[in-house]
C-alpha cells in the first residue's frame, strides 16, 4: 500500500495556523470532511473521541489521528504541517507539527492497520522528516509525500 493510494494532492495543508491539539483536529476535520462527504463537526467529534482514548502523537513532532468513520467508502489520509508546533500530549513531551490523519470505514480494520504501518514506516524514515519540515509551501509536501512517477524511457 502507497501513501498516494490513500492521499491526493488536494488532501495535503501547508502551515496551518492553529493554537491547541483541539483547533489543530477541528481543522483537519472541517478540510478533510468536504473532501470525503462527510459533516465536519461528526468528523471533529469522533478525533475528540479518539483522542480522549490516547494521545495519537507518537513522539519527534508527529501525530496520527485517526478514526473509522461510518458511511465512509475507502480509506483517506489527509497530512498537515503546522506553522507552529502545539502540544499534543505526545509520550516524549514534544509538541507536534507534522499530522497525519487517516480516516477509514467502519468496517476496514485490516486495510486500517496496514495504512497505519504504511505512515509508520514513512515517519521512521529521517531524511523524509526533515524534508517534510522543510519545505516552504504545499508544493514541496506534496513532492515529498506524493513523488510523480517518472516515465520509463523506451
Amino acid at each position: 500500500m502507497n501513501l498516494s493510494d490513500l492521499m491526493t494532492r488536494d488532501a495535503v495543508f501547508c502551515c496551518l495556523k492553529v493554537a491547541s491539539k483541539k483547533q489543530a483536529l477541528e481543522e483537519l476535520a472541517q478540510t478533510a470532511a468536504p473532501q470525503i462527504g462527510i459533516d465536519a463537526k461528526d468528523l471533529f467529534n469522533s478525533l475528540l473521541q479518539r483522542e480522549r482514548l490516547g494521545s495519537t502523537a507518537l513522539g519527534r513532532g508527529i501525530a496520527v489521528p485517526h478514526v473509522h468513520v461510518r458511511g465512509l467508502k475507502r480509506i483517506s489520509c489527509h497530512f498537515a504541517k503546522l506553522a507552529m508546533p502545539v502540544d499534543f500530549d505526545a509520550p516524549d513531551n514534544q509538541p507536534v507539527d507534522l499530522l497525519f490523519l487517516l480516516l477509514s470505514p467502519e468496517h476496514a480494520s485490516g486495510d486500517h492497520l496496514k495504512a497505519l504501518a504504511r505512515i509508520s514506516r514513512l515517519v521512521r524514515d529521517v531524511p523524509t522528516i526533515d524534508r517534510l519540515r522543510a519545505a516552504k509551501d504545499v508544493n514541496g509536501l506534496r513532492h515529498v509525500l506524493l513523488p510523480t512517477k517518472e516515465p520509463h524511457a523506451a
